[in-house]
């Protein structure tokens, strides 16, 4: 079946295929082949982007952050065998390579069966192009012994040393319904049907075999994974993600992001580890803040996003900087002080955030924040900057309400499965 016609897209959405530079990155980004076309309703670049599904990486971790995301983590069924686990990883490989090129699921789609059998395919991505869709699959703590220590699988013994549940941080006020997962998958896309589309297709995949824990859907990505793309803002009107680690930084990706054969296990090596927090921002008590104390707060200025120690947004950080009146230029509880990789061992995270708004509570407040994301090759080196950030002068302004912590194994090879190397 061929690719869906990029002209007939429903937007005109700049994307990936738009970005300045974008080509140059392509080979690190997970085998990247860009594909540009034009919107037929005014001529603007379409998001025609395409990404391998497979390769040495999984795609969407380096890939240039997209703008939208649905985010799901799975439980198995309690009654699930090892062979269901393999069949379903399996499926969802199957399915993951065909819609990351724009591709129906299955051969006959969401027209082409018989009309008395559900499609194989829900249809609502009918027509749109890929939209630099990435589909991104993790393992978590659960899936290789319960709570209670039950070996459902027969894998306790391969998992890695380094996958162990986060443990609770001050401050957090997290929602058990929110948090953790056997199974993860990441679906991010320049339209959001698109991913969508990606994250209720492997959810009606893995019926009988998996149901849905817990999802979440983001918009307007807090950082950048490229240096071709502008700084993003978040919620708090910042720009966030300055310093963030950058595909064009291949050396530093892989001293901080991928694991290591040295680290092990075997089958993680290439891989990497994703934490997830779900950080409702109190919006209302910080609209506010003063303009000053806001820039105080955060460590950077507002508009152009230089740090308080002066310069311009990419001015490197004097963390020794101080004021006409001696007191530091970036205060003590700063969270750019906090988070610097000088005041936490040199580590650096690969963060890939999302601002999302779930409505509003009972209250009458939004319920708003950052889905923070960030990949790393042990989730200690997360640790290690969120109990860093306790210090953080924001804390007041945020509140982590869900948490997840999971196992990327590395891509997968055509014509094998995502679980090859755990359950091979």
């Amino acid at each position: 079946m061929s690719e869906p016609d990029a002209s007939i897209s429903r937007r005109g959405l700049l994307g990936l295929a738009a970005a300045g530079g974008v080509g140059a990155v392509a080979g690190l980004a997970a085998g990247a082949a860009i594909v540009s076309a034009a919107d037929a309703r005014g001529g603007s670049p379409a998001s025609a982007a395409r990404y391998d599904f497979y390769g040495e990486h999984q795609a969407g971790i380096t890939t240039p952050a997209q703008d939208r995301l649905h985010f799901a983590a799975f439980d198995l069924a309690p009654d699930a065998t090892r062979d269901e686990l393999a069949s379903l990883l399996a499926d969802w490989t199957d399915a993951a390579a065909r819609m990351t090129q724009g591709l129906e699921v299955g051969e006959t789609g969401a027209i082409g069966g018989s009309p008395y059998a559900p499609p194989d395919d829900t249809g609502e991505a009918l027509g749109l192009p890929a939209s630099g869709l990435t589909i991104t699959f993790g393992f978590g703590p659960t899936l290789f012994a319960t709570t209670d220590g039950v070996d459902r699988f027969g894998i306790a013994d391969r998992r890695p040393a380094a996958l162990e549940p986060l443990p609770r941080f001050a401050g957090d006020a997290l929602v058990p319904e929110r948090s953790g997962g056997d199974l993860c998958v990441q679906a991010c896309a320049d339209d959001p049907q698109v991913a969508v589309h990606a994250i209720r297709n492997l959810s009606r995949i893995a019926f009988g075999r998996a149901s849905l824990r817990w999802s979440q859907l983001g918009f307007g990505r807090t950082s950048s994974t490229s240096t071709s793309q502008v700084t993003p803002r978040n919620l708090f009107g910042f720009k966030d993600g300055t310093a963030n680690l950058k595909a064009e930084e291949p050396e530093a990706v892989a001293e901080h992001v991928w694991v290591s054969r040295e680290a092990g296990p075997e089958w993680m090596a290439g891989g990497s580890y994703l934490v997830a927090r779900r950080i409702r921002m109190i919006i209302e008590s910080w609209d506010r803040v003063q303009l000053a104390e806001q820039e105080a707060l955060v460590g950077r200025t507002k508009g152009e996003g230089g740090p308080l120690s002066g310069g311009g947004e990419f001015a490197a950080i004097d963390l020794a900087a101080t004021s006409t009146d001696g007191t530091p230029a970036i205060a003590d509880d700063a969270h750019v002080r906090l988070a610097h990789p000088d005041v936490n061992g040199g580590i650096r995270l690969l963060r890939r955030g999302y601002n999302f708004v779930d409505g509003n509570d009972a209250l009458g407040r939004l319920d708003a924040g950052l889905f923070f994301l960030s990949f790393q090759n042990d989730p200690a080196r997360f640790v290690t900057v969120q109990r860093s950030l306790a210090r953080d002068g924001l804390n007041e302004y945020l509140k982590h309400v869900g948490s997840a912590v999971f196992a990327i194994p590395p891509g997968a090879r055509e014509g094998g499965s995502i679980g090859d190397g755990l359950l091979g």
